[in-house]
């Protein structure tokens, strides 16, 4: 009897351990011209919701955003850098770029463990302002 209980219970135990693995984890982050490295002087604005589950490593995204000097001309997740520096590109929001930017793709392990950290912010870009013209750093 006992031998069957910690049977169940291991069984239990075991099936439950990739749906906490699994959860989903969302992040945010208001996008203004001071968090841009450097500041721009933009009156742009908006927020970033971003969706992020560790174990499949997919990602969604909504981000709203209004008062640019223009265009976007790119949009993205960079991931590697506290507030404050700048990073490489981890996932591209792809050419469909009018607010609300929605969408999916997919982070590397490392990308994820970024995100965890604190390490990775949404950047809009635009022709005035080609190294972004407002920022905002991810967070749960």
């Amino acid at each position: 009897m006992r031998k069957t209980a910690l049977a169940i219970g291991l069984l239990v135990a075991a099936a439950a351990l990739p749906a906490a693995q699994g959860a989903v984890v969302a992040y945010k982050a208001t996008i203004n011209a001071a968090a841009e490295v450097p500041a721009t002087t933009s009156k742009g604005s908006g927020t970033a919701a971003v969706n992020a589950d560790a174990a499949t490593k997919q990602v969604s995204w909504n981000v709203s955003y209004n008062g640019l000097s223009g265009p976007l001309t790119g949009a993205h997740i960079h991931c590697g850098a506290a507030a404050g520096a700048n990073a490489g590109v981890a996932v591209n929001f792809g050419t469909t770029l009018a607010s609300p930017i929605q969408g999916t793709g997919t982070m590397t392990d490392a990308q994820i463990a970024d995100l965890t950290a604190g390490k990775c912010y949404v950047n809009l870009h635009t022709d005035a302002n080609k190294g972004g013209e407002i920022r905002g750093q991810l967070a749960p």
